[in-house]
């Protein structure tokens, strides 16, 4: 191999790598990646969207019951109280659906990965800001996500 093969090999090997770490990095400091935000946002407008809106925001009166008595969905962006509930506790809702909690949410344990719960949680908390994602870290104490 000659040597400027060897150098444009090595340029090209910087830039993929560039690019790769690039794709990772935590977005803001935050437990996710702008990769997972990404595949976060497919994962939630396919299956999300049509109740919690396409950028979880929507129900504005999520606390008005419906007529059944049953509460409609909540947003998921810092309006409402998922910034409430650990990162274990929205993936067991995601997993399990509403019915431990008396809501209609279907349950996704079949239909989503793992990968993909997170995704979908990373792309509704990419809408909170700063101060709401810091409160949300602070109000954990300490608990480990499972």
């Amino acid at each position: 191999m000659s040597l400027k093969n060897t150098i444009f090999l090595i340029i090209l090997l910087l830039i993929v790598g560039v690019i790769f770490i690039n794709s990772n990095k935590n977005t803001n400091n935050r437990w996710y990646t702008e990769k997972q935000v990404s595949i976060g946002k497919e994962v939630f407008l396919k299956n999300c969207a049509s109740c919690h809106g396409t950028k979880a925001e929507k129900t504005v009166d999520w606390m008005k019951t419906l007529p059944d008595g049953s509460y409609p969905p909540p947003p998921l962006n810092e309006n409402a109280h998922a910034w409430h509930h650990p990162k274990w506790q929205l993936l067991q809702i995601i997993t399990e659906g509403g019915a431990p909690y008396d809501g209609k949410m279907p349950a996704f344990k079949d239909t989503l990965t793992e990968e993909e719960k997170e995704a979908s949680i990373s792309y509704f908390q990419s809408f909170w800001s700063d101060k709401v994602y810091e409160i949300w870290v602070d109000s954990r104490n300490g608990l480990k996500d499972k």
